[in-house]
């Protein structure tokens, strides 16, 4: 079945591993979003199913998607997957991390939703949030900034959801445990993560490719270790 795709965080770790794994499928056509444009052609030149283009949720989102997306396709799936994390102790956490953390990690994903709102008459958005946003998780020092806006995530999921529950379109979250991604080195460096961008991108992609009948609005922990 035809389907286009939009993975919003592609360039690396597990957004690199869902791209790589929904373009085997030729029936499908996924845009692959990140601000680091060549690292991105560099991952997908071979894939003639892949359309890459530069997107930075810090700057001018609605902008930005209005060029990549001027034709105006049908967008049946929107997986959220970039996050910015900094790690440091709350006290020197400056004005500038909190903004980026919330922009990034919150007001962008909020933005882009807003957009494909025309293009997705129905469909499903998988936004990837954090085992640190999930309520009653164990929580880390230095990740004041990242966990508390994976954890607005988490509540911007459930309010889509009811505001537009009358609609075909569904929304759920996905707090992911730890994975051997870039972003788990940094914040614990030396730590080794049981699971693989590969085999998370597996699940991801089947959750969005066929739970949204059965679940809208749902925050679903996806996690075998702490961190």
């Amino acid at each position: 079945m035809n389907k286009t795709i939009v993975v919003v965080g592609a360039s690396r770790g597990i957004g690199k591993a869902l791209v790589e794994l929904l373009a085997k499928n030729k029936e499908f056509t996924i845009y692959a979003l990140s601000r680091n444009i060549e690292l991105l052609t560099a991952n997908f030149k071979g894939c003639k199913n892949v359309i890459s283009a530069k997107f930075d949720l810090e700057h001018s989102v609605e902008q930005q998607l209005q060029t990549i997306f001027s034709d105006k396709p049908q967008i049946d799936i929107l997986i959220n997957n970039a996050g910015w994390l900094v790690n440091k102790s709350f006290d020197k956490i400056t004005h500038e991390e909190f903004t980026k953390s919330y922009q990034i990690n919150v007001i962008g994903v909020m933005e882009t939703c807003q957009f494909f709102l025309p293009l997705m008459k129905k469909g499903h958005i998988v936004n990837i949030s954090s085992m640190g946003g999930f309520q009653g998780s164990m929580k880390f020092p230095g990740l004041a900034a990242y966990s508390s806006s994976k954890a607005a995530l988490c509540n911007f999921t459930e309010l889509f959801a009811e505001e537009y529950k009358n609609t075909g379109l569904r929304i759920n979250c996905l707090c992911l445990g730890s994975v051997q991604t870039e972003m788990l080195e940094e914040a614990f460096p030396g730590y080794k993560a049981i699971v693989s961008p590969n085999e998370m991108a597996i699940y991801i992609i089947d959750f969005a490719l066929t739970k949204s009948a059965w679940m809208n609005g749902k925050i679903i922990p996806v996690s075998l270790t702490t961190p």
